[in-house]
């Protein structure tokens, strides 16, 4: 199993076990998210390491490649001045030097191996934190039109019944005002028939004659009272 594998199955694994827990997919999708952010993270700061580290190691071989040719110089110099015995320790080093030239070498080829492959994970695991990342938002914003529309359900429900007491009075007010007209149509019918007049009409002519009695009983005291001047005078 290569390390992108190992590394995704370790993921999905908390990554379940996490939902499990969680009840509001936003938050589980935004909590996955950040995770897998994190271990982005972690790939590139393992990524410098080893780049860090391959510098070095390139460095003290570029400095040990120096030593070899100043050896060289000093066993010939030592052979001119006829210090054979200096040669021989000056190249004995030379070829430790050499062997760990070697090592060294060997190391900054594994590093450099190392690096080729975390870069072939980090890319990888950085497409699919995009990927994951777009798709997040996707479904986040599913989610939130689906809850949107169960609110707007709900608000449905309530506002149903509300309708419904609303109908049961205009109801009650269409039965009242049903009345109304009939009485209305009644009184209508009633007038048109002369009952309502004739009733009026004897009223109205009772009242005129009591106002024609109560005028002329004025006129006469008016009369009496003007008589009564005359006559003093």
């Amino acid at each position: 199993m290569g390390l992108l594998a190992r590394i995704s199955t370790v993921f999905k694994s908390k990554i379940n076990k996490m939902v499990d827990r969680m009840e509001n997919p936003q938050e589980t999708l935004d909590y996955s998210y950040e995770k897998q952010l994190e271990l982005l993270q972690n790939v590139r700061r393992n990524i410098t390491n080893v780049v860090t580290a391959k510098k070095r190691l390139e460095l003290q071989t570029v400095r040990l490649k120096n030593d070899l040719n100043k050896i060289d110089e000093q066993a010939k110099e030592a052979l001119r001045q006829g210090r054979e015995d200096l040669a021989r320790m000056a190249l004995e080093r030379k070829v430790a030097i050499e062997q760990q030239l070697q090592g060294l070498e060997q190391q900054v080829n594994n590093l450099q191996q190392e690096q080729d492959k975390l870069y072939q994970v980090e890319n990888r695991l950085r497409a699919k934190v995009e990927a994951f990342r777009t798709k997040k938002e996707v479904i986040k914003a599913q989610y939130s039109a689906s809850e949107a529309q169960v609110r707007i359900g709900e608000a449905l429900t309530g506002l149903s019944e509300e309708l419904a007491d609303v109908n049961l009075a205009i109801e009650r007010a269409e039965h009242k005002t049903e009345e109304m007209q009939a009485r209305a149509a009644a009184i209508d019918e009633m007038i048109a028939s002369g009952i309502l007049d004739d009733t009026f009409g004897e009223k109205d002519i009772v009242k005129a004659e009591l106002k024609k009695m109560q005028a002329a009983g004025r006129v006469d005291d008016e009369l009496e009272r003007l008589k009564k001047e005359v006559s003093e005078q």
